[in-house]
């Protein structure tokens, strides 16, 4: 099987245009939404998200802390679907984010949350679903179906609705700007080549994939992903976390995959690209570094709010051309089903 003949591949290499038909269709009530969180602003804000989806909310908390200012949480969503625990937020936000809606935990933390006071908006690709008939008000993701299990489009497309949300609500005009020529560049950053880090990737076991800030939450996706489709046990961290203790297992030989943007914590991704390729590890760096020892992969620049959706981008033509190369069909993970639906 070849790559190019998956549907994880046909459904990343379309996050160019569903991102462009997205941005032009939520306009509308994408400024609603801002318009809402501007004149009630939120106390706090919960974030509900499975899989990929609680990926996208890593980078939704990351930019709205560092965007708005507001106080946000993940949301453990066991506490109300398995505890029947009600949160009390009076006065807060609740972003819920899914491709489906479907997933009855998920479900129940939203209703939760609006119960406990908070404003719920989904953001959600299948409009009508149950999270969105529980939510004040739906973002669509536009994104189409999804039949590959391993989510691809729809998370880019959650990424780029959060940040067109966050954009609005704190009025950040270079951000707003950055967004209008974000479709092309996810073309280009899908065809920016990766395929220096095969060789090492194919025969590995493990990996360490490491990001900061914004940028965590594609760290994780890309860990995720490389379990899912590729049969790799990877681990996604800080750039400050892996230092207390993770750095342990970095011997001769162990991949590290570095995925920073262009803020203030690049520097800090130079330096511990430098550092764990003088462990002796194999580094594979997104961008350019000067660090001896680090293998540099294209990238393409952007508002560094924007480029982790670059970057992601790039990584999911590299785990689709892997999961084959290692033998795995990306659209059928094992064990796996393209609707998970938890308690």
């Amino acid at each position: 099987m070849r790559a190019e003949d998956t549907m994880m591949f046909a459904e990343a290499a379309a996050s160019g245009r569903i991102v462009a038909a997205q941005l032009a269709s939520n306009v509308g009530v994408v400024a609603r939404a801002a318009k809402r969180l501007r004149m009630q602003p939120p106390t706090a804000a919960l974030i509900c998200g499975r899989g990929s989806s609680d990926n996208a909310g890593v980078c939704a908390r990351y930019l709205i802390e560092t965007e708005v200012g507001v106080l946000t949480s993940p949301m453990p969503l066991a506490v109300s679907s398995v505890y029947g625990r009600t949160p009390n937020i009076p006065g807060g936000l609740c972003l819920a984010v899914s491709q489906s809606g479907k997933s009855p935990d998920l479900v129940a933390a939203a209703a939760a949350a609006k119960a406990g006071g908070a404003f719920v908006i989904a953001l959600v690709n299948v409009e009508g679903s149950p999270l969105s008939q529980v939510a004040d008000l739906t973002i669509p993701l536009h994104a189409g179906p999804e039949l590959s299990v391993a989510a691809t489009k729809s998370f880019i497309a959650s990424l780029s609705a959060i940040a067109h949300l966050v954009a609005e609500w704190s009025g950040d005009v270079e951000l707003s700007a950055a967004l209008k020529p974000l479709p092309q560049q996810l073309e280009a950053a899908w065809a920016q080549d990766w395929s220096a880090a095969l060789p090492a990737l194919i025969p590995a076991t493990s990996l360490y994939v490491v990001g900061r800030g914004v940028g965590f939450g594609v760290a994780r996706e890309a860990a995720l992903k490389l379990k899912e489709t590729c049969g790799l046990h990877a681990e996604a961290f800080s750039t400050a976390e892996v230092r207390h203790g993770p750095m342990a297992l970095v011997k001769t030989g162990f991949p590290v995959l570095l995925l920073p943007q262009s803020d203030a914590t690049r520097d800090d991704a130079e330096d511990l690209a430098a550092d764990f390729a003088r462990r002796g590890a194999q580094v594979f760096f997104a961008g350019t570094t000067t660090a001896p020892g680090v293998v540099s992969l294209p990238t393409v620049a952007a508002h560094p709010a924007v480029e982790p959706i670059l970057l992601i981008q790039s990584f999911y033509r590299l785990a689709a051309t892997l999961s084959t190369a290692r033998g795995f069909d990306p659209d059928r993970p094992p064990y796996l089903n393209k609707v998970t639906e938890t308690v």
